[in-house]
């Protein structure tokens, strides 16, 4: 499920259109998470659960969005949820939406090899290399349903595609 979080002191906060759709109570494993970000930081990314051989489990993810409480601990201990991030929006409070991704995937990087983040937390593979995207495809036996092409030039645009 494509989501947009930004952390503030180390609670999530969903855009309006999310809410409804994507409560955190649900996640308490992606709240506790927070805790590694730096505050005031917003991510773009994929809320995923994997079964036990690696695989992405949807029907699982879409299990967990209705627990509360003591179920959502349970489900999250059984099932962890994880935030695939591929992009940066706000880092530490600086909007890096004007950036060019190139700059917002270095700052992205850097932020996961200095906090050293872990689960929740995973970084989406990037690359520049022919070869290594022409492969990408083959992941479908983990549940790869397709590939992001980022300009490395361009500014993020929400819900964007391009042609």
């Amino acid at each position: 499920m494509r989501l947009r979080l930004l952390c503030r002191r180390h609670a999530i906060t969903l855009p309006q259109h999310q809410i409804t759709r994507y409560r955190s109570p649900a996640f308490p494993e992606i709240v506790a998470g927070t805790a590694q970000l730096p505050d005031q930081t917003a991510l773009d990314g994929e809320l995923v659960v994997w079964d036990a051989a690696g695989r992405l489990a949807f029907e699982r993810l879409l299990n967990r969005l209705a627990r509360r409480g003591a179920g959502a601990a349970r489900a999250a201990a059984e099932w962890p949820a994880h935030f695939v991030a591929f992009d940066v929006l706000r880092l530490s409070g600086t909007d890096t939406t004007g950036w060019p991704y190139r700059r917002r995937r270095q700052a992205f990087e850097s932020l996961f090899a200095e906090r050293g983040l872990s689960a929740p937390w995973a970084l989406c593979p990037s690359t520049t290399d022919p070869d290594t995207v022409r492969e990408w495809p083959t992941w479908g036996s983990v549940g790869l349903e397709g590939v992001v092409f980022k300009r490395l030039d361009d500014v993020y645009r929400p819900a964007s595609r391009g042609g």
